[in-house]
């Protein structure tokens, strides 16, 4: 029986390909849909124009969801205008709303047609014509890498898929529209079997034949899939199968998650580090840390990245202070604020749970205070982690270049909280991070590179730091990881030395800590607590900000609400695929 239009998603059947624009030598390709199939597939060039679109289908973080950004789903951020994305869905439990499309459906729809992309390089290669201008060995080395590229792109939108949606169905050929589809594909696979005996093999088994460092980080293919950037994801998906959320599924064991950050730091670290320019301000290289690549700063640190052209104003103008001419945009939170240490690396306050936050005090806004740290509630931003104000805009603190004093300035009716500005601040707050300063130049009319980080060396250490925890408790290797990401920052002091981190509990909620400050608005958080099992916890908590008087007092506030339950670990399915493919919602959907 045929069932021409009942299918995983109308865009696999048509193939329809991103229009999206990436920039290097490499990377500058010809969309693929300016082709017909008969050209794509007529000869070598044209199929590799084909292939370097799948780039295109990287996604940006940065204004993704209607000018949102997915870390403020999480306690970290509140979009500050009312029709951004997040406000509108998943801030108040609406997970069907038009707003959030981007990421609640419209990742369906791209992945899937991702995906398919990848099945027709995999499985039509042998199709195209030889290039007759290489060696039968060159020939047969490039076709081996495309081909290792394409598995390796299919398994990480698989895994994108699998954050947000669960185990789906397996489509691993190019499927034909006039065909019944559905049967084969209708049953959704295990955990096991989705992630473990499908994307976890095809990784490994497509490193070998991937470009190694020394070809990929040459001047002219910085930015294409390579054997590092394979292993690092290797990495993160073994640490997320090993927490509580998985590991009972999935068989894999922190013992995995170690051994696999281990052999990133021991095969590649010789290539990679935590960027640091010497004579510079630590919170600036920590900034810089995601700001430059190789291809745009001489960066060691990012491994996996979206390759993307300049921005100018209209880039950042959306995530600018009102004050500065901008939209205000996302705002960090309180909650986030105070995860930040002391500068001298002591905590501020007396307890951390499991989401990694700082327990607040029963009927109040504020946690209970360590009196050893020197924190005052009256001068909160002083002697903090640098990471503080390389990530985060606060009262007094310099920046811009077209306001009075070029400084922040939130108190009532003044630059960055005027009067009747329904875009102001509703925390108190604006971001920092991943804002290149020199586009403020000029009066606004500087450019920038503004690419966008997957994976950075800092998570692999942060990864083997967890996964030895969990296995060991607090142990040297835990500590010299810990140690590495915060010194890099400019924080002092070290890890071992505090008695409050002597427990592996105690350890595991400071680790839960570190990964949200150093990888705040990087879309670690939402998925982080996911895996940890304490999204309910951690989301469901109100935002918190804080208010500027006039004088200069600070006070604590509830900034907004939040909705998160038990079934929102899970997106739902997009309704129309339900109604074209039969497959069972996620639970509680």
């Amino acid at each position: 029986m045929k069932r021409p239009y009942k299918f995983l998603t109308f865009a696999m059947i048509f193939g329809a390909m991103s229009a999206m624009t990436s920039c290097g030598d490499y990377l500058d390709k010809q969309p693929s849909n300016e082709l017909t199939e008969d050209k794509t597939l007529g000869s070598w060039s044209m199929f590799e124009y084909f292939h370097n679109d799948t780039y295109n289908f990287l996604l940006h973080g940065a204004n993704r969801l209607n000018g949102s950004w997915l870390d403020a789903a999480t306690d970290l951020a509140e979009t500050s205008f009312a029709t951004g994305g997040t406000r509108t869905t998943f801030n108040i439990g609406n997970y069907y709303g038009g707003g959030g499309a981007a990421e609640l459906s419209g990742t369906w729809e791209s992945r899937y047609r991702a995906i398919r992309k990848c099945n027709r390089v995999i499985n039509q290669m042998d199709q195209v014509p030889n290039d007759i201008t290489k060696t039968p060995e060159q020939e047969a080395r490039d076709r081996a890498i495309m081909r290792a590229e394409a598995r390796t792109f299919r398994a990480y939108f698989y895994w994108e898929l699998f954050l947000r949606f669960g185990p789906l169905p397996i489509v691993t050929e190019v499927l034909d529209p006039t065909e019944d589809m559905i049967t084969p594909y209708s049953k959704r696979p295990t955990l096991k079997e989705y992630v473990v005996d499908f994307i976890l093999k095809e990784l490994e088994e497509s490193e070998a034949d991937l470009l190694p460092y020394e070809d990929a980080w040459s001047a002219n293919r910085i930015g294409r899939l390579s054997q590092p950037m394979n292993r690092a994801l290797v990495s993160r998906i073994k640490l997320y199968m090993a927490s509580p959320r998985f590991a009972a599924e999935s068989g894999i064991t922190w013992q995995d998650a170690a051994d696999a950050a281990a052999s990133f730091i021991r095969d590649f670290g010789g290539n990679f580090g935590l960027f640091a320019e010497a004579n510079i301000d630590p919170a600036e290289n920590y900034a810089n840390a995601v700001l430059r690549t190789q291809y745009t700063g001489n960066n060691n640190e990012v491994i996996f990245f979206r390759n993307d052209v300049t921005i100018g104003w209209a880039g950042i103008s959306q995530d600018t202070p009102v004050g500065e001419g901008g939209s205000g945009g996302n705002c960090p939170s309180q909650n986030l604020v105070d995860m930040y240490d002391m500068a001298d690396g002591s905590s501020p306050f007396a307890q951390y749970d499991a989401t990694g936050a700082p327990v607040y005090t029963s009927g109040t806004l504020t946690p209970a205070i360590n009196p050893e740290s020197g924190y005052d509630e009256a001068s909160m931003w002083e002697n903090r982690d640098p990471r503080l104000r390389a990530t985060v805009l606060y009262q007094g603190v310099a920046w811009g270049t077209t306001r009075e004093n070029s400084t922040i300035d939130v108190r009532p009716g003044m630059a960055d909280n005027p009067t009747g500005n329904a875009n102001s601040t509703p925390t108190g707050y604006y971001m920092r991070k991943y804002i290149p300063a020199s586009i403020l130049s000029s009066n606004h009319s500087g450019t920038a590179y503004r690419l966008w980080t997957i994976i950075r060396y800092a998570e692999i250490l942060m990864n083997y730091a967890e996964a030895m925890n969990e296995l060991n408790g607090p142990c040297p290797q835990v500590y010299e990881m810990l140690d590495m990401v915060r010194h890099r920052a400019g924080i002092t002091g070290s890890v071992a030395d505090r008695a409050d981190l002597a427990g592996k509990d105690a350890m595991r909620n400071f680790i839960h800590k570190e990964r949200t400050v150093e990888f705040a608005f990087e879309e670690h958080r939402s998925w982080d607590v996911r895996r940890w099992n304490v999204a309910v916890e951690a989301l469901s908590r109100p935002i918190y900000g804080v208010n500027v008087a006039m004088d200069g007092t600070i006070s604590r506030k509830k900034a907004q609400d939040r909705v998160f339950e038990q079934h929102m670990y899970l997106y739902p399915i997009p309704e129309g695929e339900i109604w074209k493919t039969g497959l069972e919602n996620n639970p509680g959907w």
